[in-house]
């Protein structure tokens, strides 16, 4: 089996970094920031392929939430290894700005 491939082409150990790294690609269209600064993302899970990503949102009835848990999905799926993805939308702990990386909480005035 060969190593999987980032967005480079590089090849990438399938690991929780790795997926990290890829959910950076997804974006809350409201805040325009990624999921991964924004510390929508709690938990990811790798065994053999078979990924588990536990996030939350900014609020239960955020209007873009179809479409951010869709991205989460696709940018996962993006990298070569993963044969299956499970994002699990969960509420507690409720999320809050203090889970903003601090520099970009810095940056968005919080």
């Amino acid at each position: 089996m060969t190593a999987p491939e980032g967005a480079s082409g590089v090849p990438v150990s399938l690991d929780v970094d790795a997926i990290r790294g890829s959910l950076r690609q997804v974006k809350d269209p409201e805040l325009d920031r990624n999921i991964i600064d924004l510390g929508l993302i709690y938990d990811v899970e790798v065994d053999n392929g078979d990924v588990h990503v536990r996030m939350t949102l900014t609020s239960p009835g955020c209007p873009a939430s179809d479409q951010i848990v869709s991205d989460a999905n696709a940018a996962v799926r993006s990298l070569n290894g993963v044969t299956n993805v499970e994002i699990e939308l969960v509420w507690e702990p409720f999320w809050t700005p203090k889970r903003i990386d601090p520099r970009v909480r810095a940056l968005m005035g919080y």
